[in-house]
């Protein structure tokens, strides 16, 4: 008798989203949750640091440039292993290695130590967003994919905001020191949670699969998403793409993938440049320009409470519309917004800085998740972590030379209306780099359809 045949990503894709997909999305989400965590945590606790050990403050640039470049290698660099290991033992891993170098921190006595282990933590959070949101894509039905995989990216925002918290309650009576290891002990526990309950890809599982023991586990966890499918014991397993060869890096260029590959690159350069570009100086000029501390400081918080709003709110959007369409006004949103932000006429009034800003992290911030979970929707499961990597990599520079530049134009003393208006800039490129990918998509026909319909 022949065995009946069940395609796994259609199964997937049809599902309803039941209490197990639940739990994996969880704790995706709980991994960025912790990532955000780690990577505001040396901001919280450098003013005490400074003043504990009698530093000049631009002495701990290099600690904070370290920990953005390890992010930047661990994502160029360990994001592949994902493809070629599985999802589930690279996120595991990852977390339990971060969350050592993250104790070991707490211990640090010199600027060296600190640079040290700041860029070995990075190495670690450069696999958690991509392995992240490439585990919740693959196990998320396809209308809601990408409100799904935007939501799990909340995560990183919440966990700034939750280390905000801690630090403020804890500093005081335990000391710096005690972030960190309660900022390791956390991921701690949640990477022995993983080890026990994290299940692999189901579409990864396919392309590693080598007999009948591999069969009954992607039957098993077939069987916990969509609980009343009819799988039969014996069974026979597709799926609707073939397995990519060789180096996965190198498997970003081919079978057409290379143009859409470079402007992701040039995208997610643009926009996180623009987003540290923001988030890092905003405060100060809105300062510079007459307003309180405290309003600076408010100034700051909107720009993020934007960018969480309009995660969650563009996610749904794009399942309905598509990618490019979405992104295209996001970033024409962004450019009048950052470039209203300096307008000696929007300055004048606080309410209309304030709205502003709010749009600027909505569209910057808030559309940042969006071309993650683009890469993540575009390439096949073979080379999806690879590829967030390399997008979230390439961009991370822009993340690194963002407050350079900011830094250099105010010490140039550039007025407020020309730092924003330069602020403008990035986004242009953004916005012109999606709809070169919406060309794309039209030239190419279907090619382009998984990323960009809804």
């Amino acid at each position: 008798m022949k065995a009946a045949e069940v395609n796994v990503g259609t199964l997937i894709d049809e599902s309803r989203l039941g209490t197990y997909q639940w739990w994996v999305i969880a704790l995706c989400a709980m991994c960025l949750v912790v990532d955000g965590f780690d990577v505001q945590a040396m901001g919280y606790v450098a003013p005490v640091v400074i003043r504990e050990w009698g530093i000049a403050k631009e002495t701990l640039s290099p600690v904070f440039g370290a920990g953005l470049f390890g992010m930047l290698v661990g994502s160029l660099t360990f994001s592949a292993l994902a493809d070629k290991l599985g999802r589930r033992p690279v996120l595991i891993g990852a977390t339990l290695f971060f969350s050592v170098c993250m104790i070991v921190t707490g211990f640090a006595n010199t600027i060296t130590e600190l640079v040290i282990w700041r860029f070995a933590a990075g190495l670690g959070l450069g696999c958690i967003m991509p392995n992240a949101m490439a585990l919740a894509g693959e196990y998320s039905p396809r209308r809601i994919r990408v409100s799904l995989m935007m939501i799990v990216s909340c995560g990183f925002t919440l966990g700034g905001v939750v280390g905000g918290l801690i630090t403020a309650a804890i500093i005081p009576s335990l000391g710096w020191r005690a972030v960190f290891f309660i900022g390791g002990a956390i991921p701690l526990v949640l990477g022995v949670l993983m080890w026990v309950s994290l299940p692999e890809s189901i579409q990864f599982l396919m392309f590693r699969k080598r007999g009948n023991h591999d069969d009954a586990r992607i039957r098993k966890q077939l069987l916990r998403v969509v609980p009343n499918a009819n799988v039969p014991m014996n069974a026979h397993f597709v799926l609707d793409e073939q397995k990519a060869k060789g180096v996965p890096f190198i498997e970003l260029f081919k079978d057409g993938r290379a143009r859409v590959t470079l402007l992701l690159w040039v995208i997610n350069f643009a926009n996180l440049l623009d987003m540290y570009f923001l988030s890092n100086w905003l405060p100060t000029v809105i300062r510079d320009a007459g307003y309180s501390t405290q309003v600076a400081v408010m100034a700051g918080t909107a720009l993020w409470a934007g960018g969480v709003i309009g995660t969650l709110l563009l996610g749904r959007v794009i399942d309905r519309v598509g990618f490019t369409s979405v992104l295209a006004v996001t970033f024409l949103i962004a450019i009048a917004a950052t470039a209203a932000i300096g307008n000696p006429m929007v300055m004048v009034s606080m309410v209309a800085v304030f709205v502003a800003i709010f749009f600027a992290g909505f569209s910057i911030i808030g559309g940042q998740p969006a071309l993650n979970a683009l890469a993540a929707t575009y390439y096949p499961t073979s080379l999806r972590s690879t590829g967030i990597g390399w997008s979230l990599g390439i961009g991370r520079i822009g993340s690194v030379l963002g407050p350079v530049l900011g830094g250099a134009l105010m010490h140039l003393q550039w007025s407020s209306s020309s730092l924003f208006l330069a602020a403008a800039v990035p986004a242009c490129v953004s916005l012109v780099g999606v709809l070169a990918i919406a060309r794309t998509q039209r030239r190419d026909g279907g090619s382009l359809r998984a990323a960009t319909a809804g």
